[in-house]
């Protein structure tokens, strides 16, 4: 009986988190360069950039592996960010290179995806029009993470540009996936700020980054 009770003990036990950081893979590289999201006049090459592959708990409570390309000087750090969000059973929808990087019509159709690396302008804020700010976002140093967009999204003069997000623009009533106070002193940690700490009417609640920005 003692035996028994140990085999199950643990079997419900939960996997032990495991990390690990390599060069960004030629495939991955492919996908980048196809999806546009990476290019010639980028801020920083390929060379710069890791792949991280850290544990991470699903909406459904499984456990899985999850992929972000990130700056080579911000992967050890995240990896101890990721441990404590696995120990906080923080909860990822999606978070897979092809979610992030493969062909369009095989994304997640809900966009409820966890990246980071993307060679981009920043985006205005939904308070303003247009689809750039005429500087890079920090996603294009790979020193920025967006986590589960649909439930903390980018919101500004009270409103955002997904209709999915408006149940979460009412941040007083947590739920799966919104990003909570521990999740950011996990990011402050390593010194990542949050954009749900904006001053102002902008926030985006989603994003983290090193700059703060």
């Amino acid at each position: 009986m003692i035996r028994l009770a140990s085999l199950v003990l643990a079997l419900l036990a939960p996997q032990p988190y495991e990390s690990s950081i390599e060069p960004v893979p030629a495939p991955v590289r492919t996908e980048l360069k196809t999806s546009s999201l990476w290019h010639t006049g980028c801020p920083v090459s390929l060379s710069q950039l890791r792949l991280l592959s850290v544990s991470h708990w699903g909406f459904d409570g499984q456990v899985y592996t999850g992929q972000l390309v990130v700056n080579r000087t911000a992967a050890r750090p995240l990896a101890k960010v990721f441990r404590r969000l696995y120990a906080l059973r923080f909860q990822l929808r999606h978070m897979q290179i092809d979610d992030a990087y493969g062909p369009k019509r095989l994304r997640p159709a809900d966009g409820d995806v966890s990246d980071a690396f993307e060679c981009r302008q920043a985006v205005p804020s939904p308070c303003s029009s247009g689809s750039g700010t005429g500087h890079w976002s920090q996603h294009a140093f790979g020193l920025a993470v967006d986590l589960n967009p649909i439930e903390n999204p980018y919101v500004g003069c009270g409103h955002t540009r997904k209709r999915a997000s408006l149940p979460y623009l009412n941040r007083s009533r947590l739920r799966p996936g919104m990003v909570t106070p521990a999740v950011v002193r996990a990011f402050a940690s390593i010194g990542w700020g949050w954009g749900g700490a904006w001053s102002g009417p902008t926030k985006d609640y989603m994003h983290f980054s090193s700059s703060g920005h």
